[in-house]
């Protein structure tokens, strides 16, 4: 098959991961910047043109889009799939769970456990927006924040009200959510493909710090899942639509709470931790449906 990977770096530890995995399944593959791509929309005949030809000999595509170009990313995946190439994620299934917001409001209603979390349009009222959380410390998230960016934890009402006046001052928006002391740092991330979990890791933060996201310090190892958290990861894969992705969990005196679903996880975290090839798996399922 011929396979193209969307990533605007070919360097990446998961970039290369997948062309040697391709590659050794006997499949052409390729990296394409998205960005570079030219989308030609003409009557019964969507097609895109790189560079000096027409992208007309896909058969599938490994979407690895940045938040920064989700817009135009999201775009080139969009116009394959009126191509009818196949992609292991589809484009609004990637702009669902960018969207904080949105991506929470469809896990909650699929009965997907998850912290106490507020929403509001800008709202001085702190001391309510506070009370419905359950009280400090409480976590405030930007809706678009990655890789624990635009992430903080406001351990008082005065520091929670200086922070969601910074952030409205900004005119960005955010989601408050209770802070669950138990967890103690860590986090739980879980790969899914196919609808299955194929590797799951703890992650701890380091001292002194709340966010456990590797890129920040933080350490991992491999973990086995209980049934209740192997539940969650692939209720919330089904919810949002996304048959390849990366569910981030809390383990909470209440069971697990999600934190929130990633449509392009990193690979270099979760296999060296885990020791597994979901790069492998990754291929596999492409191979699984074009058959």
């Amino acid at each position: 098959m011929n396979i193209v990977i969307l990533s605007r770096n070919p360097h990446l530890y998961s970039t290369q991961r997948l062309i040697k995995e391709g590659e050794a399944r006997g499949h052409d593959i390729e990296v394409i910047d998205p960005l570079k791509c030219d989308i030609i929309i003409e009557k019964e005949k969507p097609t895109i043109y790189y560079k000096d030809r027409y992208l007309d000999y896909v058969d599938a595509i490994i979407p690895r889009i940045g938040a920064s170009v989700t817009f135009y990313g999201c775009a080139v995946v969009r116009q394959f799939e009126e191509m009818g190439v196949f992609t292991i994620v589809t484009s609004d299934a990637i702009q669902r769970s960018r969207d904080k917001l949105r991506s929470l409001q469809r896990l909650s209603k699929a009965g997907i456990g998850m912290p106490k979390t507020v929403f509001t349009n800008y709202s001085r009222d702190v001391e309510e927006v506070i009370e419905h959380v359950g009280g400090t410390p409480v976590i405030i998230k930007l809706l678009e924040g990655t890789q624990g960016l635009g992430v903080v934890l406001a351990e008082s009402k005065n520091a929670a009200e200086s922070v969601l006046e910074a952030f409205n001052g900004l005119q960005a928006r955010v989601i408050v959510q209770e802070f669950i002391k138990e967890a103690k740092g860590a986090d739980i991330r879980a790969l899914v493909v196919n609808g299955q979990v194929v590797g799951a890791m703890k992650r701890q933060g380091k001292e002194g710090e709340f966010r456990s996201n590797l890129h920040r310090g933080g350490s991992a190892n491999i973990i086995k899942l209980d049934t209740d958290e192997l539940k969650l990861a692939m209720n919330a894969s089904r919810a949002l639509k996304l048959p390849v992705c990366g569910v981030d969990m809390l383990q909470s005196a209440r069971g697990p709470l999600l934190l929130e679903v990633n449509s392009t996880p990193g690979l270099e975290g979760i296999e060296t931790a885990t020791g597994r090839n979901i790069a492998r798996a990754i291929i596999t399922f492409i191979e699984s449906n074009r058959k």
